[in-house]
């Protein structure tokens, strides 16, 4: 089906293929936000007259939205943040830097996001806690081999992405979990890639916490999903205090109130999260299913196309899903991006917040392709056809 219609970004004819950065947002998101600051713009469980009531009731159908998408058992198990990487830091700074002591061991590899990184190695510094990393396969994937050989009685957590942002490997979580909770160790998920193009299920793979972006799946920026067990969730120590959190006994005593309000102070996002269960709605309306699949198809038609071009390294073209790095030979990757963007295709060059990893392929810098289900297989012959240009390097330079 074609969803381009469904974009007005789309109608620039600009071929966006940056999607494991952001996704692009429907019209549905941006008229719901809209419909929120020119017809109830009042703040969420502050007023007692009609317009808050409403911004209340819309605000808290994307909570009822949100678990039914992940398939949570209670809906206050969804709290929400800004984004993944304050998701994956309330649940390190909050639970587990309470619950581990020095010695203990966290379980990561080195193709995750610097969000899951930088927090554990603070706490190491902070704790005496230590950060193992998980020897990968030697395609760069995941290994549960590799993991259950790292599992000792100081094991406590393994922390790691659902599907890779470089890589783009999907990691088998229901096993991870499973082998994990048979040795009394934690399951911390990253899904801000895998929530947009797979079917999440945090009841049937029994994890701990999981933290995902509402900008990686359709919804806009600064909105993100910490979902905890209840029973672990209410062992987050204070994060963030302020209105909506707490209530008064007495001037000396503070009282927290309830979940999810106990981990949501302030102001939220009230426009964000009201579009964010816009978002969820097209999702559930094309379904997971079909993504997954069309964006694989996407993959291996992308790959076919480019083996037969001698100047293309390409790092994971037998990794099933939706992400291609690649270089072409003896350009640098931000090079390679200048010139796709003179040819209108959005793709990101760099490291993508994963130094480590890029230690292990040999590389600096790579060229990602990150497809969604609004790409079509036309754009992904306007890209070969640009990169079968022998002058990349004169033409990004302006040769």
């Amino acid at each position: 089906m074609d969803y381009k219609k469904d974009f007005k970004f789309l109608e620039k004819n600009i071929v966006y293929f940056d999607n494991g950065a952001t996704t692009l947002k429907p019209n549905r998101v941006i008229e719901k936000m809209d419909s929120y600051y020119y017809d109830y713009p009042s703040n969420a469980h502050r007023g007692d007259y009609n317009i808050s009531m409403i911004a209340s009731t819309e605000f808290e159908k994307t909570r009822d939205l949100v678990k039914e998408f992940i398939n949570a058992k209670n809906r206050e198990e969804i709290i929400f943040t800004s984004g993944s990487t304050e998701s994956i830091n309330m649940a390190i700074y909050g639970y587990f830097m309470n619950n581990l002591k020095s010695g203990d061991e966290v379980l990561i590899t080195k193709s995750e996001h610097a969000s899951i990184v930088i927090p554990w190695f603070d706490l190491e510094n902070k704790l005496g806690i230590k950060v193992k990393y998980i020897d990968l396969n030697k395609d760069y994937t995941f290994s549960i081999d590799n993991f259950k050989k790292m599992i000792n009685s100081n094991t406590k957590v393994i922390s790691i992405a659902e599907i890779t942002n470089v890589i783009g490997d999907k990691r088998d979580i229901k096993e991870i979990t499973k082998i994990a909770h048979e040795n009394n160790i934690k399951v911390l998920v990253d899904a801000s890639q895998s929530i947009g193009h797979i079917k999440v299920d945090v009841t049937d793979t029994d994890i701990d916490f999981l933290a995902f972006s509402a900008h990686k799946m359709l919804g806009p920026t600064g909105v993100g999903v910490l979902y905890g067990k209840e029973e672990l969730l209410k062992e987050i120590s204070f994060i963030k205090g302020g209105g909506t959190s707490i209530s008064f006994d007495s001037p000396k005593k503070i009282v927290y109130k309830d979940l999810p309000y106990k981990l949501e102070a302030g102001t939220q996002n009230i426009a964000g999260v009201i579009g964010f269960g816009e978002a969820i709605k097209y999702l559930n309306e094309i379904g997971m299913d079909y993504i997954e699949k069309y964006t694989n198809e996407l993959k291996e038609y992308l790959v076919s196309k480019l083996e037969d071009n001698e100047n293309i390294i390409m790092y994971n073209p037998r990794v099933e899903g939706s992400i291609l790095i690649f270089n072409v030979k003896d350009v640098f990757a931000q090079d390679t991006a200048i010139y796709l963007n003179n040819h209108d295709i959005c793709v990101r060059a760099g490291d993508h917040c994963d130094k480590k990893l890029y230690d292990e392929l040999g590389v600096k810098n790579t060229v990602r392709i990150s497809l969604y289900f609004y790409n079509t297989k036309e754009e992904i012959d306007k890209l070969v056809k640009v990169l079968n240009n022998n002058n990349i390097l004169e033409e990004s330079l302006g040769i």
